[in-house]
């Protein structure tokens, strides 16, 4: 038995209705508003509308700024930005909301969060934990990344995608929420701990630090400019990466850490290189060192060919040697020749001039000056010709080491042909050419068969001895006897 209502005379409104009867009532009622509130969540839309919402510490109104009138605005408008906007109310069926379409809009001044933001970013700068000079050096290529961020979010994917397209290393992640109370407490957890592992570990310690969110509201950053954040991120002492929101987005953490990053793929971007680029690098480093290795001996083989050219063969060096011998030798027989006559002229001057009687006084008064310089004259004669014949001797010694005669005492032998010329070349020769083998002790004759090839042994040509040269006769004493 189904119950049945009872009858009534209310009136039934469809959604339709009632939504529409609503918006009338609400833009009636508030058709030109003026609002002073903090922008919230700015969206700009690929269609040029605005979307954000207008807040106080105790309530949130949507609202929305359409195309037309948003490229009107003088200023762009930003999260924590405390603006007027004047418009009206209206609602949106098709979510049971209300929000406030905006016609004007103009900057009031910071918001309240803003000028806490700023006052605490004040505060940590004096504390010097924003310097410059406490910064440290990304490492080129760590081998162990530490990633701060939530597990389950697009931001880790998109770290890992873009790490493992550039040079794949190992991720260690520590998972934390990032929005919320409990959040600024997890993050400065996670980079304390990171900062608390010790090296050579079960668990490696990171070579360096990502900490990282996606876009969002100021509201929705806030985790990352707390002081507690902030303070962990200024005494890590693994290098730190900050990767919070989209570009225009900026936290406390950004001037704490050792380097900023635009996105959270941008973070990976500056933590690795590309390896394709590296192995390029690396292999026309290489093939430019060879080239410069080639280059380098090729100009050193130039130089040495260079000096050798400019170096004086042994035959210049020998043949003013020789040539210095052969002048004095034939200067030296003409000088004691020219000599000896001289002296003999000088002494028949004398003789013609003297008489006998002045012949006796000058003869008896210089025989005794005679005898004195004869006794001298002896031994300096001696002197001179012994260091003459030492001195010549030593030279005969270096020709003797010099000449070829000596190459051919160590098993070389000396090619001569028909005509008695030395041989240097092989081309000089053909097949059936007799030439004559000069060794060290001896020649022999030799006939040259051709192709480089060894014929069987030619009779051997017999030579007439010839007559060892007979012994000088030794020199006759060149003293000069008494003359009495």
């Amino acid at each position: 038995m189904t119950e049945e209502w009872p009858a009534t005379n209310v009136q039934e409104y469809s959604v339709s209705d009632l939504s529409s009867a609503l918006k009338r009532s609400v833009e009636d009622q508030f058709g030109y508003v003026r609002v002073r509130a903090e922008l919230s969540g700015v969206k700009h839309a690929a269609s040029g509308h605005l979307y954000f919402a207008l807040k106080d510490d105790k309530a949130v109104l949507d609202g929305v700024c359409w195309r037309g009138q948003a490229q009107k605005l003088a200023f762009r408008p930003e999260d924590g930005l405390e603006v007027i906007c004047t418009g009206k109310l209206t609602t949106y069926a098709a979510r049971s909301k209300y929000q406030m379409v905006v016609q004007s809009m103009e900057p009031a001044g910071a918001g309240a969060l803003m000028a806490l933001l700023d006052e605490r970013r004040k505060k940590l700068a004096a504390e010097g934990l924003f310097d410059e000079g406490q910064k440290k050096a990304i490492p080129f290529l760590p081998g162990v990344i530490g990633v701060v961020t939530s597990p389950t979010g697009a931001v880790i994917r998109d770290i890992l995608h873009r790490l493992n397209d550039r040079f794949p290393r190992r991720v260690i992640v520590w998972p934390v929420v990032v929005q919320g109370e409990a959040a600024a407490g997890q993050i400065a957890a996670a980079i304390d701990g990171f900062n608390g592992m010790e090296p050579g570990g079960a668990v490696p310690r990171p070579d360096l630090l990502i900490v990282a969110r996606g876009g969002g509201s100021i509201e929705d950053l806030w985790a990352f400019n707390e002081e507690v954040v902030v303070r962990a991120a200024a005494a890590s002492q693994i290098p730190l990466i900050s990767a919070v929101g989209h570009e225009t987005d900026t936290t406390l953490i950004d001037f704490a850490s050792d380097l900023r990053a635009p996105t959270p793929t941008g973070a990976a971007e500056y933590a690795v290189p590309v390896r394709e680029e590296l192995l390029f690098s690396l292999t026309d480093t290489g093939r430019r060192l060879a080239l410069q290795k080639q280059m380098l001996v090729q100009g050193r083989r130039e130089k040495l060919d260079a000096l050798g050219r400019a170096l004086p063969t042994p035959s210049d060096i020998l043949g003013m040697v020789q040539q210095r011998f052969d002048d004095l030798c034939d200067r030296l027989p003409r000088a004691l020749s020219y000599i000896a006559r001289s002296k003999e002229s000088a002494l028949n001057r004398i003789s013609g001039s003297l008489t006998p009687g002045r012949l006796f006084q000058t003869v008896s008064f210089q025989s005794k000056g005679l005898q004195v310089l004869g006794a001298r004259l002896g031994p300096a004669f001696d002197r001179s010709l012994t260091t003459k014949s030492e001195k010549l001797t030593s030279t005969g010694r270096v020709l003797d080491s010099l000449s070829f005669e000596r190459v051919l005492d160590r098993g070389f032998a000396l090619v001569e042909n028909a005509q008695g010329m030395p041989v240097s070349m092989a081309k000089d020769l053909s097949e059936g050419d007799r030439v004559a083998l000069r060794f060290t002790d001896g020649r022999q004759a030799a006939q040259i068969v051709g192709g480089g090839s060894v014929g069987p042994t030619p009779a051997p040509i017999k030579q007439k001895k010839k007559n060892a040269p007979k012994a000088r006769k030794a020199k006759d004493n060149l003293l000069q006897g008494k003359l009495f």
